[in-house]
């Protein structure tokens, strides 16, 4: 890592980047990456320390009805960048979005590019490396499903599919990566390459069914029906 000396957004006093706390005033510190020239700047601060464009409008906010992390047990914090808001746990580095915010973020360039400017840069840990649980929701206390997003990214959320995502240190830049890579468009045209092959595997067998019908004057008896296995098949898809 190519440590550099950045001004503390708080007491503008020089701290090396690689610094987590302002030796000075005591501010906690975590590098994010200029909009401009991808450099190193910290959080908090207006201007780039480097080529002087405006940083990233991020702001951290206190409310009591934010609920806590679900791995840490500590409060959450409100996380404003730009135009997204999401939860932050400022112990384990994790974020909650609601799913209103997580679907805008998946589909829109410009918010993809915030929060990956925001966060790409960090450090970032494993918290549980190896370690399977589940978790319950902020929201509203159930355990969440644990899912691989779009079947095919490799990254492994926790999700409440009522009410948002929880994204472990480093999930979230992660995924954006993954959409922005074109990993999103891909997978959704594999699936529906496998919705059309399964349509059309039901079709050739009402096909069947049908002439033997005609010949015999009855079905077949056989476990399960057409229907059942297209309706499984949906319900797969949409398991994220």
């Amino acid at each position: 890592m190519n440590v550099k000396t950045l001004n503390c957004p708080n007491c503008g006093a020089g701290v090396a980047s690689d610094s987590s706390v302002c030796e000075f005033c005591k501010t906690r510190l975590k590098t994010v990456a200029c909009p401009n020239c991808l450099d190193l700047m910290f959080e908090g601060s207006k201007f780039c320390d480097h080529c002087g464009a405006p940083a990233v409008a991020a702001t951290v906010s206190d409310s009591a009805d934010l609920g806590v992390c679900p791995r840490c047990k500590v409060g959450l914090k409100q996380l404003q960048i730009d135009a997204i808001s999401l939860r932050q746990c400022e112990k384990c580095d994790g974020l909650w979005s609601d799913v209103a915010t997580f679907e805008k973020i998946c589909s829109s360039k410009e918010e993809q590019t915030a929060a990956l400017t925001f966060f790409g840069s960090r450090p970032q840990t494993d918290g549980l490396p190896g370690l399977i649980r589940y978790v319950p929701c902020p929201s509203c206390g159930q355990l969440m499903n644990r899912s691989n997003f779009a079947r095919s990214s490799g990254v492994i959320i926790d999700l409440c599919k009522e009410h948002g995502v929880w994204f472990d240190a480093g999930e979230l830049p992660k995924i954006i990566e993954f959409i922005e890579s074109g990993g999103l468009a891909r997978a959704r045209e594999k699936e529906k390459i496998s919705l059309d092959d399964e349509r059309e595997k039901i079709r050739e067998e009402r096909r069947q069914l049908e002439m033997y019908e005609m010949r015999s004057g009855s079905y077949p008896q056989r476990a399960g029906g057409f229907e059942s296995a297209g309706s499984d098949f949906i319900k797969a898809l949409f398991d994220l």
